[in-house]
């Protein structure tokens, strides 16, 4: 079974600086690309970025570009999402996703996490 956990996620004042982590687990399964989402209460799922299998390529949102920075570490199967710059409108719950095939994506992922609370205070 394919697990993902996130961590990292809390209170933050505008301004300040948050990693969340995502780990995966699963006996068989190795990650290909891996994105993070978020969702503000009342809105949608929202991409905010993803990594490919290889770490090599990235891809980022209009709203988080130049702020957050998507990385991963495939020794530890966990991609991590370094959150500066942070505003009031960053606040939601941000989810990890993971897919089988290593090619980067907006959508289509096959594993979700649980999510986790991101609030930034203004």
């Amino acid at each position: 079974q394919v697990q993902l956990v996130e961590s990292g996620g809390g209170l933050v004042q505008a301004g300040g600086s948050l990693r969340l982590s995502c780990a995966t687990s699963g006996r068989t399964f190795n990650p290909g690309a891996m994105g993070w989402f978020r969702q503000a209460p009342g809105k949608e799922r929202d991409f905010v970025a993803a990594i490919s299998g290889s770490g090599g390529s990235t891809l980022y949102s209009d709203p988080v570009k130049g702020r957050f920075t998507i990385s991963r570490d495939n020794a530890k199967n966990t991609v991590y999402l370094q959150m500066s710059s942070l505003k009031a409108e960053d606040t939601a719950v941000y989810y990890c996703a993971a897919r089988r095939m290593r090619a980067i994506t907006r959508n289509d992922y096959d594993y979700w996490g649980q999510g986790t609370q991101v609030t930034v205070s203004s």
